[in-house]
């Protein structure tokens, strides 16, 4: 299956809600396309657009998420806030469920492994909160040549 498709089957309600690696085609540019958003939305699905380029370090990270999160009080409670507030998200609410697409994560798997390993948790449990509501949590982790070890293959 390839991308396009994945994401389609994904919004379709069709694949089980989880944190998955989308392998996307190398293209000149295309970090930061956000034109999956659109049909996330059309579909029913609120999408979130993580550009890690500059997420180096824990604090950066967080930043990043409390801005495209819109997160109440930011992240100063460090993880523990940032899961709390994923696993909330009330101030936003979708119809048919959250997408979040994390491009770049490669820049924070290079520079500080630990807090990689620790946004990875924090997905996870966001996911598993999320699981049986009608409103489900997918992560797509995108990578272009790159794999993250034990994250599941969506595309």
């Amino acid at each position: 299956m390839d991308a396009n498709q994945a994401l389609t089957e994904l919004l379709a309600g069709r694949l089980a809600p989880g944190v998955y690696q989308w392998r996307t085609p190398p293209v000149p540019g295309a970090v930061g396309d956000t034109s999956w958003t659109e049909r996330a939305e059309e579909a029913g699905w609120r999408g979130f657009h993580l550009d890690g380029r500059r997420a180096r370090d824990r604090e950066s990270f967080l930043r990043l998420c409390a801005d495209v999160f819109e997160l109440p009080g930011g992240t100063a409670g460090g993880w523990d806030a940032l899961g709390d507030g994923l696993a909330d998200l009330s101030w936003t609410p979708a119809k048919n469920g959250y997408v979040v697409l994390y491009e770049s994560w490669a820049e924070l798997a290079d520079a500080d492994q630990r807090s990689f390993r620790a946004v990875l948790d924090v997905f996870a449990g966001t996911v598993k909160a999320w699981r049986d509501t009608s409103t489900p949590m997918t992560v797509l982790m995108s990578s272009v040549g790159v794999e993250v070890a034990g994250v599941p293959r969506l595309a």
